[in-house]
This record gives C-alpha cells, structure tokens and sequence, in this order.
C-alpha cells in the first residue's frame, strides 16, 4: 500500500536563500509592535480592568443598536461600548468600572435589566472588581513570565545553547509580534487571550524542537556539508509534518473563529494569528537561519570541499582505455 505523500522526498526548497532581508523585515516587524504596545496600547478586557459584560440576544428580529445606545446612556452609567457579534440579534455590552465596589456594579447590571425590559434575553453577565482584575493582570503576567523561563531551562539542556538561545529569540519573536496583532486590532487582551500566548509559546517550541533534531541529526551525518545546504535539507525533511499539522490547526481555529461565539473570540482570533502565521514563519524562516549567526557548523568546510563521488564502472573503464601505454617490451634470449 502506497503511503500519502503531501510533500515528494526529492523536495529542495531554499529556505535559506533570502534570510538577509528576513532578519531586517522581522526586527522592523517587532520594533513596530513594540511601539504599537508602548503608545497605543492593548484593549484590556473585563478581566483586567473591571467592569461588567453583559451578553444579550433580542427576541424581535436584528438588534437596533442606536435604541439601545440611546436607552443605556440616559442610565448614566459612564463609559460604555455596544458590539453587534454573530447572529444579527446577539449584542456585547460593557459597562465601566462604577464607584462605590460591588453594590454598585450590581446596582448598574440591574438598571440596564430594567431599561431594555423584556425585550431581550440576558446570555451572560460577568461582573468584576478592581482589586480582582488587578490581581488576575498580575498573575497572569506572572504566568507568562515563568512559563518563559522554563521554557529556557528545557532548551538549555535539551541542547547546545546556540539551538537554545535561536529558540528563544524565536519565540520571544512570536509573542512581540502578535502583541503588536492585539494592539492593532484592537482584540480584548482577557484571560483567554493570556491562554492563547501561553498556547503559542508551547506550539512554536514543538515546531522549533523538531526542526532542531533533524538538525542536529545532519550535523552528525554529515560532516562536511555546508551550513545553508544542510538547513534547507533539514527544514525540507520536516516540510510534510509541518503542513498537515499547521493545515489542521488552521481548520480547526478557523471553525472556532466563525462558530465559536464572542467568549472565545480573543482567544481564537490570537492563535490563529500567532500559531498559523507567525509560528509558522518563525520555525522556517527565524529559527533555522538563525543558527549560522549563532556559530553553529563554524568551521565546517563548504560545499566544493565535499568529497566527491567515486567514479562509476564505464567511467572508471574509459579512463583505464584512454590512459596510453607503453609499447610490448621485446624478450631477447640468450
């Protein structure tokens, strides 16, 4: 029975071909979204800033927004956003922060209840405190943090420190730039979203391990290949794995993304930017060239000093007919 190929063995892309302009492009790439977080900042969710979400779905046909904009805001309530999502009918609500702690969150959930009436079915309420949002941005930034770090002890002894410091960067990549992502679309950084980092940052390390142990396999094998040469027939080797498993993530997110409802809209909207795109470029395009920067194969010789083939028979026996010989040497008796 003859197995599936999705990529043929002969495969020889160069991946390394232009890693001088995609180092540049990549540190603009982060500059940018380091900038984005620094001066536009993230679109902190409920979470993290306390507040209270109300979720409703109206009975009669498409929500009119402007009514309920105009119904909620004679509440005085402050700061508040409305946003259509999904079906025509179903509307998010945010609401401040309100002085006065719990009671007054309460307070504020039930003057909205009574403003739209029955007009509309309440799916879900969430409210949260200031002091619980602070600590919950604290946590979950102390979360990522440490998961960083222990990512960095496991590469450190599962390789060389080249293999684990070109990881690193590259994973650090990942996270710069879909910060940047959030920021620009202004995706709501909640919980989920601290979810779906810590979820990137464990997926690019998978893609990135398994690249790294087939290179450090060649590098075995072959002694005397030179470095561009045997990264691309590294990256090559693992190019079928990488296909099916990013193609399958990418339907599944996809399916999430347009079914799964406004609770996991963060979440789903962040991998599908940082695993399928971004994780996908930087395990090819970062963490493979990065190598040759780092030193790794220095010293190794180039690819015109590669031994070359021993020639085959017909070769062999043109040569034997070619090569002149001497004359019969007469035999004199005596």
């Amino acid at each position: 029975m003859r197995l599936l190929r999705i990529v043929p063995d002969d495969t020889k892309f160069d991946f390394m071909r232009f890693r001088r302009i995609r180092f540049p492009v990549s540190a603009m790439l982060s500059i940018a979204a380091i900038a984005l977080f620094f001066f536009h900042g993230l679109n902190f969710g409920i979470d993290f800033i306390g507040g209270t979400l109300i979720e409703v779905q109206t009975k009669a046909g498409p929500a009119d927004l402007a009514k309920m904009r105009s119904t909620i805001g004679s509440l005085q309530l402050g700061d508040f956003q409305l946003q259509q999502f999904g079906a025509p009918n179903d509307v998010l609500i945010r609401i401040s922060q309100q002085p006065g702690g719990d009671e007054a969150q309460q307070a504020a959930v039930q003057k909205v209840r009574t403003a739209l009436g029955d007009e509309v079915e309440y799916r879900r309420v969430e409210v949260v405190g200031p002091s619980v949002s602070t600590e919950l941005l604290a946590y979950g930034t102390i979360g990522l943090v440490l998961a960083i770090v222990a990512i960095l002890i496991y590469l450190w002894f599962r390789f060389e420190w080249q293999f684990a410091l070109g990881a690193m960067i590259a994973n650090v990549h990942d996270i710069v730039l879909t910060v940047g992502f959030m920021s620009l679309t202004r995706v709501d950084f909640d919980l989920t979203s601290i979810a779906a980092l810590l979820t990137i940052l464990g997926y690019s390390l998978n893609d990135t391990v398994v690249i790294y142990d087939r290179i450090r396999e060649m590098l075995r094998r072959y002694k005397r290949m030179s470095m561009p040469e045997l990264l691309n027939a590294s990256v090559n080797a693992t190019l079928s794995r990488s296909i099916v498993t990013h193609v399958t993530v990418a339907m599944s997110l996809l399916a999430l993304l347009l079914f799964g409802g406004q609770a996991i809209h963060s979440f789903t909207a962040t991998m599908m930017f940082g695993v399928v795109l971004v994780g996908t470029y930087t395990s090819v395009f970062i963490a493979s060239p990065i190598l040759i920067y780092l030193g790794v194969g220095r010293g190794r010789s180039g690819g015109a000093d590669e031994p070359e083939a021993p020639p085959s028979a017909p070769a062999a026996a043109s040569a034997s007919a070619a090569r002149p010989t001497s004359p019969p040497r007469a035999r004199v008796r005596r």
